[in-house]
């Protein structure tokens, strides 16, 4: 249910080639790591929540392979590869060591879902054990980044090295189904039948469609609530009300909410929901893909979707 998206940043953190695994780094038992590989000739200033400056000395930086240094340990439940992470980057060209892209510029952090194949490989391979409030450097080549043709929207060829400074501001444990307390939906609406591992069955009524948004609990899950721009891990099934065809499912997906990167209908109905809820959504035409339609989907459907909020960062 993506709209088209992605800020220069957003663009920068996904769609990467397949990465090479990398070497850690080693504790001088001072609370910042040190690394005797390239990334010990960096250095990074600035208190946590603030952008930090990266300098880099000699240039150009030298890497041959994906490595790590931890700069702040951080506190907390440390990421797993299954994380959803809320983490502020910069992107760092190790050839001038010109800061090519910043979530500080958006003065947004970036929602990190460890899961999502889309996302750089670098980020599978080397977050994982990070903790809350830390801070880490990474590097690698570009062309192990984003492929043998490097990012010409970033101005990055294939051979220059690439850092990235990461602050992990919060992380949020991700459910597998949604929990909560069990709400009766109200008469003449879809019912649902959830089927472990498969699309949800909708069964829709033998009435017409509503011609309003429709945003029905059918749990009501005990986490916190789901803020306008965070990003969202969701499982969800769509169907349509003409014929409960089911045209989509996903059982983990992530997106920004309520900032337009869904159809209007996510937006409005899941902020201020709670982690762990179960909704029905009734869509019509103008809060989804208005007159025009998407691919399957006619200008004159009415989508439901049955959706579990997994977790939000």
């Amino acid at each position: 249910m993506s709209r088209p998206r992605f800020t220069t940043l957003s663009a920068a953190l996904v769609a990467g080639a397949v990465a090479l695994a990398g070497c850690g780094s080693s504790s001088d038992g001072a609370g910042e790591k040190k690394d005797s590989g390239p990334l010990a000739q960096v250095k990074v200033e600035g208190a946590a929540g603030a952008e930090p400056k990266v300098t880099i000395a000699p240039l150009p930086l030298k890497v041959t392979s994906e490595t790590k240094r931890v700069i702040t340990e951080g506190k907390g439940e440390p990421l797993t590869k299954d994380s959803l992470a809320s983490v502020n980057v910069q992107l760092i060209n190790g050839v001038d060591g010109k800061v090519a892209s910043s979530t500080w510029t958006d003065k947004q952090p970036f929602g990190l879902d460890l899961t999502n194949q889309q996302m750089l490989p670098i980020f599978a391979n080397q977050l994982p054990g990070t903790k809350p409030g830390g801070r880490v450097l990474l590097a690698a080549p570009v062309k192990d980044v984003y492929g043998p043709q490097g990012n010409q929207q970033l101005g990055l060829k294939p051979e220059d090295p690439l850092v990235f400074l990461i602050d992990v501001v919060s992380a949020s444990p991700s459910l597998k189904e949604a929990t909560g307390t069990a709400v009766p939906p109200k008469a003449g609406l879809p019912t649902v039948k959830m089927n472990p591992g498969k699309p949800a069955t909708i069964t829709m009524p033998k009435t017409k469609a509503p011609t309003k948004l429709v945003a029905q609990p059918l749990i009501t899950g005990k986490g916190p609530k789901v803020e306008k721009g965070q990003t969202i891990r969701i499982a969800y099934t769509g169907a349509l009300w003409a014929n409960g065809k089911v045209f989509d499912s996903n059982p983990a997906w992530s997106t920004p909410i309520g900032v337009g990167q869904v159809v209007p209908g996510w937006d409005k109905s899941l902020v201020g929901q709670t982690v762990g809820s179960r909704m029905l959504l009734v869509v019509p035409p103008a809060d989804g893909y208005g007159p025009q339609g998407q691919g399957e989907i006619k200008g004159t459907d009415t989508m439901v979707f049955v959706v579990d909020i997994l977790g939000a960062v």
